[in-house]
């Protein structure tokens, strides 16, 4: 079951005026039911202006948008079966916990033994229990964000909208909600639809992903697709780190491409599209898939220079001249894969894991 549908989607400001700004162009996406679905995307690049629109907090310009089969495109917000978490969870701080969560059942004039039921509920599922009682500004931003959580929750919403809710959190604290959000989010059966420009956040939770630039939706897939099979250079150099290098195409048969890249010989990659000869293209190699062995060691791919090594605690960083193209490679601590490890400096052999090389588009 489709969750949510946008379908021809654009968002103009100031439509008509020397300042107008398309924030989304010409948007199709299609949201499961009972998914944990995060749009992600740099600042600035329509994601929450998307997330707005579902919430029915801003008109959209054109298109048409869905929930649940029900076209809500000019619903207000209290129309839509939707609740949001924003990145200030709004609490009212002359009220206790359980006063916050109970607010919006009043609001929707449930009696109050059911009122009373589903606090009791809201209030075991984020484990807040004991600070029933207590005020928001007596509470840590962890646990302020569970009451809000479970206020949003409380109405039982069909979609569940939550706006960069992690990033007024440490570090540590932000990677333990990570794992509460989503074991919430399989608890409840709520459909979750979560805006970040945190990738690492992203892949984490996500049971699929789409990857948003300049209004535009970039990629659709799971976090594993999204990771290992990017569709365009931005998608590749936004999630994680990738090497990018320029190629051209020299032959191409059926499903392969054979490509010159300056700096290595013997360059081979499986193709998703027609590619002309002569055409010129990006590749993608994520760091932990490059192979480095002693200078002279037989090794498909070419001879680099280590011009910087640097140590991450769990992994060695570095960072290699080949030709033209520069490089970097992660190996865990100690060395890549129990072989020697490297200084600025010392020539190397470099080559490719199979499978590694992805083609995209630029």
């Amino acid at each position: 079951m489709i969750a949510a549908e946008v379908r021809g989607l654009s968002k103009v400001y100031n439509a008509g005026g020397s300042r107008a700004f398309e924030a989304l162009k010409n948007f199709d996406l299609s949201i499961n039911a009972n998914e944990f679905f995060t749009l992600l995307g740099p600042s600035g690049c329509g994601k929450t202006t998307l997330l707005r629109i579902l919430g029915g907090f801003e008109a959209l310009t054109e298109g048409t948008c869905t929930i649940f089969g029900q076209d809500v495109s000019r619903l207000p917000p209290e129309a839509r079966p939707v609740n949001t978490v924003f990145q200030q969870y709004a609490l009212f701080p002359h009220m206790s916990v359980r006063r916050n969560i109970a607010f919006g059942l009043e609001m929707l004039g449930t009696p109050r033994a059911e009122t009373e039921r589903r606090v009791d509920r809201m209030l075991a599922l984020v484990h807040m229990s004991d600070y029933a009682d207590r005020k928001p500004d007596t509470m840590s931003g962890g646990q302020r964000q569970r009451v809000a959580l479970a206020r949003a929750l409380a109405p039982q919403p069909k979609l569940l909208l939550l706006d960069e809710p992690l990033s007024a959190l440490d570090l540590k604290l932000r990677q333990k909600m990570r794992l509460e959000l989503k074991a919430l989010q399989r608890e409840t059966g709520i459909t979750f639809i979560f805006v970040t420009h945190d990738q690492e956040e992203a892949l984490a939770m996500s049971d699929r992903i789409a990857v948003i630039d300049k209004g535009r939706l970039q990629q659709v897939g799971t976090p594993e697709d999204i990771y290992e099979n990017p569709e365009s250079r931005f998608v590749a150099d936004f999630i994680g780190e990738s090497n990018l290098l320029d190629a051209r195409v020299s032959a191409v048969n059926g499903g392969e491409a054979a490509l010159i890249v300056e700096g290595f010989a013997d360059i081979r990659a499986p193709i998703g599209r027609p590619l002309a000869v002569g055409q010129l293209v990006s590749l993608s190699v994520r760091p932990e898939r490059l192979i480095l062995r002693e200078a002279g060691q037989d090794v498909p791919g070419g001879i680099a220079r280590v011009v910087a090594r640097t140590y991450l605690g769990n992994a060695v960083e570095y960072h290699l001249v080949a030709g033209g193209q520069t490089l970097t490679a992660h190996a865990p601590r100690g060395g890549l894969r129990g072989l020697l490890d490297f200084v600025p400096g010392d020539t190397v052999s470099v080559g490719f894991e199979p499978g590694s090389i992805k083609v995209v588009s630029s």
